[in-house]
Order: structure tokens, then C-alpha cells, then sequence
């Protein structure tokens, strides 16, 4: 074998170990890369008790209850599916009903979500693009007034 056949040759291994470690990264990140799951998801996905993940979605009207201390519960909603969520700690200041919030935390046996972090949205019309998306895709009609039909 001359030195440019060699070369070659190494340089072909390299890429195919290159490639096959770039495809097992992928496959063990494959549910990983999801910014978060809807209320939906998280029932169809069957996920587990204790799993970490996000929750996204929209603040169900009149579903805001504070306790005692910084304790709050709320419902977080897709329009088509509901989880209620336990947050203990101070929520961002443009946290509201009716808004789109992100939630990261775990899911109880008992199927409530235990949040540990509150992302709020960003003024009067933004909605992350990532809610707005999975919202659309579910067939949710967003806008001023705008509100899922019942039984869909």
C-alpha cells in the first residue's frame, strides 16, 4: 500500500467511526431534543413518574390557586387535555391565566406535575414558538377570543 492509499483509508475509517458516534448520540437523545411536551403528549407518551421533562401549554382560566407561602397550583392546558401543576417558589412576573407558560419539573405517581422552574411569556402577544406551533397542530385556533370546540 503506498502513503495516498493509506491516507485514504484512515481517513475513511475516521468518518464511519464519525458517523456512527454522531448516530448513537442521536438515537440516545432521540425523546431528549423535544423543548417540551403538551398536556397531550404527556398522556399518549404514557411518561413516567419521576421523569424529567417540560411542560408546555396555556394557564387555565380561574385554575390559579396560591397557598401558603409561595406554594401555587395551577392547570396547564392544550385546549384538548388538562395536568395540573404544583410550582413552590416565586412565578415570573408576567405569569397569568390564559398565558403560555413553560414548566420543567416531574410527574407524580398520581399524575400531578411537580414544577421546579416557570417560564412566562414575554409581553401581550408572544407566545413562544414552540407552544404556538404544537397548539396549531392540534388543531387550536389562537387569537383574541379564540377557543377550542368541546369534544374535539
Amino acid at each position: 500500500m503506498t502513503r495516498k492509499q493509506r491516507r485514504g483509508v484512515l481517513i475513511g475509517v475516521g468518518v464511519a467511526v464519525l458517523t456512527v458516534a454522531v448516530g448513537l448520540v442521536l438515537f440516545a437523545l432521540r425523546d431528549s431534543i423535544v423543548f417540551f411536551h403538551t398536556p397531550s403528549d404527556v398522556v399518549e407518551k404514557n411518561i413516567a413518574p419521576g421523569q424529567r421533562f417540560r411542560l408546555g401549554g396555556l394557564v387555565a382560566e380561574g385554575s390559579v390557586k396560591r397557598g401558603e407561602g409561595a406554594k401555587v397550583e395551577f392547570v396547564v392546558t392544550d385546549t384538548l387535555k388538562t395536568l395540573q401543576v404544583i410550582y413552590e417558589d416565586v412565578l415570573p412576573d408576567l405569569f397569568g391565566e390564559g398565558q403560555g407558560v413553560v414548566a420543567e419539573g416531574t410527574l407524580t405517581p398520581s399524575g400531578v406535575f411537580v414544577a421546579d422552574t416557570v417560564l412566562a411569556k414575554h409581553d401581550e402577544t408572544y407566545m413562544p414558538p414552540e407552544v404556538a406551533k404544537a397548539l396549531k397542530e392540534r388543531g387550536v385556533k389562537l387569537g383574541q377570543g379564540a377557543a377550542h370546540p368541546k369534544g374535539e
